[in-house]
Formats: structure tokens, sequence, C-alpha cells
């Protein structure tokens, strides 16, 4: 899906930042490009980096609850 219409950013491309090492959502969009122009995405933004930190909270959960 593309979050950012301006620079043409997908939340494919937030995931590969996020692996990459971004933490924050500037962090993220110094590296996509995302937001930067007009600013409409910033909250699509930040909703892909919060689905992502919450998936990798729930998979250091559940391989802590495996241990």
């Amino acid at each position: 899906m593309i979050v950012c219409h301006c620079r043409v950013v997908s939340d494919r491309d937030i995931d590969a930042a996020l692996s990459d090492g971004a933490r924050t959502v500037a962090a993220v969009c110094r590296s996509t490009g995302a937001a930067q122009d007009c600013g409409s995405c910033i909250f699509s933004v930040k909703n892909v980096v919060s689905r992502h930190h919450a998936r990798e909270c729930e998979l250091l959960v559940a391989d802590g609850a495996a241990s």
C-alpha cells in the first residue's frame, strides 16, 4: 500500500527502513523520504511504525514464553 503519495513510499519501504535499523518515525521519514513534502501521510507513517513495533513485541513475548 502506498503511504506517501508525494514520494511514492509504500508500507513495505517503511518496514524495510525499520528492519534496517530505523527506530523512530523521524528516522523512517529521513530514510524513506516520507512526509518530507506535504506531510499529510505522517499519521499513516506513524501507524505503520506502531504496527511494526507491536509485531516485534509480540515476537519477543512469544519467544520469551517458549524459553
